[in-house]
């Protein structure tokens, strides 16, 4: 039996239980079934060899049909406790843990690239909730599901954060305009343990009006660079967010120190509701780690790149999205394919058009 069928066993064992015995209406559990399916088309004018995109996670594959994500999730709440399993396929699942550490027999990548997450809180106090398991990361405005992000494509700051950790964490909503966790987790971005410590991180979301969010979150602990010994990593993050008439937009300013060597990276977005169906979406932004310390190029100036996008999202019956973008990418040092020759190039452009649907 593979690990994918057990899971998927295990899953529609829970849906099938008889629901448990409540005295009241304020005591009795509640549950919800959700689910979310993305799939896609990207040409990469670069035509990479074997169809695989570098440096990205999210429609890897070049001019090809595929599933990008597909996942479907329980949800249980009552007053005092609350759980999530949700299990998950598609190429952006194959890329985002291809590098789970493995650990003796029993660890990797196998298991627990199909669990998206699977978390148990309690409530702890007034709007104080602790939660543990394996959980959507807190870094970052972009998630793994693209129709919770302005544009199809993640940035590139998105692209080099986690966008999966696996720890406890406490979340305090100190009133409606602040709310903050604090997190301790095997690490960055992986469930297996790969060193003898633990990381923490910290965050805090103000919204000083219905208009504008402001966000600081930081991680630190022992971590293995892509190029290099285990290191003591510092990364932070300043974000907001905000609506001005029909436009909606986002900035994030992410910094990382490891060892000595650090990196840095901006991203900023910016949507206009054209219609009620439809969205027009853009992005600039830049990441700089010239040591490496995240991502691995071995090339001189490492990896250095600016990047903008354009994209055009309509809204379909059914609750689905239709979503169309261009990608341009530019780094300093000769990073993607070019056209299937052997010398790589500077510069890549890609097309994306995606249908999801979200039930």
């Amino acid at each position: 039996m593979t690990p994918l069928r057990a899971t998927l066993i295990l899953f529609t064992t829970a849906l099938a239980a008889p629901p448990l015995a409540a005295q009241t209406d304020s005591t009795r559990m509640r549950t919800s079934i959700s689910g979310f399916v993305d799939v896609y088309y990207a040409y990469d004018f670069g035509r990479p060899p074997f169809h695989d995109r570098p440096f990205v996670t999210q429609a890897v594959r070049h001019d090809e049909f595929n599933l990008n994500l597909a996942h479907l999730a329980l949800a249980l709440d009552r007053p005092s406790v609350r759980a999530r399993l949700a299990v998950q396929a598609g190429t952006s699942v194959q890329v985002n843990y291809a590098a789970e550490p493995r650990s003796g027999t029993i660890s990797g990548s196998e298991l627990v690239r199909h669990i998206q997450e699977a978390t148990i809180g309690v409530r702890a106090g007034s709007g104080l909730w602790i939660d543990a398991g394996i959980y959507l990361s807190y870094i970052g405005w972009e998630g793994w599901v693209s129709s919770t992000n302005p544009t199809y494509t993640r940035s590139m700051v998105a692209e080099f954060s986690p966008y999966y950790l696996s720890g406890a964490r406490a979340t305090w909503t100190a009133s409606k305009h602040v709310t903050m966790q604090v997190h301790l987790m095997n690490g960055w971005q992986n469930v297996a343990e790969n060193n003898d410590g633990k990381a923490g991180g910290f965050r805090i979301d103000v919204t000083p009006s219905d208009h504008l969010t402001l966000v600081y979150a930081n991680f630190l602990g022992r971590e293995q660079p892509a190029v290099g010994t285990m290191e003591t990593r510092f990364f932070q993050q300043l974000m907001a967010k905000g609506t001005v008439g029909p436009a909606t937009w986002q900035a994030q300013i992410d910094a990382g120190h490891s060892g000595g060597r650090s990196w840095f990276g901006w991203a900023g977005t910016a949507s206009w509701r054209l219609s009620p169906a439809t969205a027009l979406a853009t992005r600039i932004e830049r990441y700089s780690d010239p040591d490496q310390v995240i991502v691995a190029t071995g090339t001189p100036a490492g990896f250095v790149a600016n990047g903008a996008s354009i994209g055009i999202d309509r809204t379909l019956p059914g609750n689905v999205l239709w979503r169309t973008e261009a990608r341009w990418l530019r780094a300093t040092d000769s990073l993607f394919a070019d056209h299937g020759r052997p010398a790589a190039v500077r510069s890549n452009l890609t097309l994306v058009t995606s249908l999801a649907v979200s039930f």
